[in-house]
């Protein structure tokens, strides 16, 4: 394991920084401190193209076997490192603390079939008190094994964020390139919540071409909020972000973050819905 995390800080999500296949530490914004990264997709493959994601030659894709006892090596010594090392020295002195490890990486983690082991592989090693945090775009909740790693999850301190950047087909296949239906997202998130009730939406909002999201995508996002509550399914709240680091999609140059300001009004609508909202700009 290489000692230079110098570099740190929380627009760098470099996968390789600490020189291990699978694990690799993040200083979170949105965390506020360390969160350890696992990155199950080394082939850089995801069943959706998000066209703000900064996984260069991202492909579409699932992905490929996982070598379980590598995985658990890295994560051991990793987690050693952390508590019993000097890594807490190379991040700012804000961050320095351990907040989480993170199911995420550079891809949808769910399309691993090793799932569900990687989690029990996770509760083997993690200090109890530990959050673990999955960020998925909840495509793949139909699968057995994802919710059977999902209740296991719950088990764990876990927590489930689940992807929503637009709550319309047409905004979803705009921004994430999926064909994913809005009833196909609610049923997913019932899902989640029912296996791992402490889930939350994440949203990245932002420009495109130089303009905000206009007042339908905001209404849309709005009135499906609105739905969900209706029909019983009460995420925890959500995670609403801006962009901190660059796309490395062919999508870059038409993308751009929003002022503090319109971050802070699209917020307002939505806790007027009775929502906690966590904002990061």
């Amino acid at each position: 394991m290489t000692n230079d995390f110098s570099k740190l800080n929380v627009t760098d999500h470099s996968r390789d920084s600490a020189g291990l296949r699978y694990v690799y530490p993040v200083v979170s914004r949105r965390a506020g401190g360390v969160s350890v990264g696992i990155n199950l997709n080394t082939n850089n493959a995801c069943n959706w193209h998000c066209i703000y994601c900064q996984v260069p030659d991202l492909t579409l894709g699932t992905a490929p076997p996982v070598d379980l006892p590598l995985l658990e090596k890295e994560l051991s010594g990793f987690l050693h490192e952390l508590q019993h090392g000097d890594f807490m020295q190379r991040v700012p002195p804000e961050a320095r603390r351990i907040n989480d490890i993170a199911l995420s990486g550079n891809g949808e983690p769910t399309s691993a079939q090793e799932f569900a082991e990687v989690v029990e592989l996770i509760a083997r090693h993690k200090p109890a008190d530990l959050k673990l945090v999955l960020i998925t775009n909840g495509s793949l909740l139909q699968r057995d094994y994802v919710r059977q790693g999902l209740r296991r999850m719950a088990q764990l301190n876990g927590e489930v964020w689940f992807k929503l950047d637009r709550a319309s087909a047409e905004g979803m296949q705009r921004v994430n390139d999926t064909r994913m239906t809005m009833d196909k997202v609610s049923q997913s998130l019932a899902t989640a919540i029912a296996c791992c009730p402490n889930t939350w939406l994440q949203t990245c909002w932002f420009a495109l071409d130089g303009q905000p999201p206009g007042a339908q995508d905001e209404d849309d996002y709005v009135d499906f909020l609105k739905g969900l509550l209706r029909g019983g399914i009460a995420p925890q709240g959500v995670l609403l972000y801006g962009l901190a680091r660059p796309s490395l999609q062919a999508e870059a140059p038409r993308l751009s973050a929003l002022s503090a300001a319109q971050m802070e009004a699209f917020a307002a609508r939505i806790r007027m819905l009775g929502v906690d909202v966590k904002l990061s700009v």
